[in-house]
């Protein structure tokens, strides 16, 4: 019984439909905050000049804080993103093909 229903799931269009937009929806983002993450990696270390800049003239904060915390609230916001088309595409497509098999 257990292995009919996986293999009717398996089988569903809409099941390889969701394996393949959430795949390539997660690929992407990965791929974009390693590019970031390493992006700032490598001014760290080749431009270490530009990264201790200071912002403004007479201030004690450099360039390279405002870039870190840009990092990191980048990771925020793809995350926010994930949960967001997780919560609403492939909630959805969950949810038909559980209607559709069960």
């Amino acid at each position: 019984m257990q292995d009919d229903l996986v293999q009717r799931i398996k089988n569903h269009p809409k099941y390889h439909e969701l394996v393949t937009k959430r795949q390539r929806f997660g690929w992407t983002l990965a791929l974009l905050m390693l590019g970031v993450y390493y992006g700032f990696i490598l001014l760290v270390a080749y431009a270490k000049g530009f990264l201790g800049t200071p912002v403004s003239e007479g201030s004690v904060m450099t360039i390279g804080i405002p870039i870190g915390i840009g990092v990191i609230l980048f990771a925020f916001a793809l995350t926010g993103i994930y949960v967001w088309r997780a919560n609403t595409e492939f909630d959805r497509l969950n949810r038909e093909i559980k209607e559709t098999v069960l």
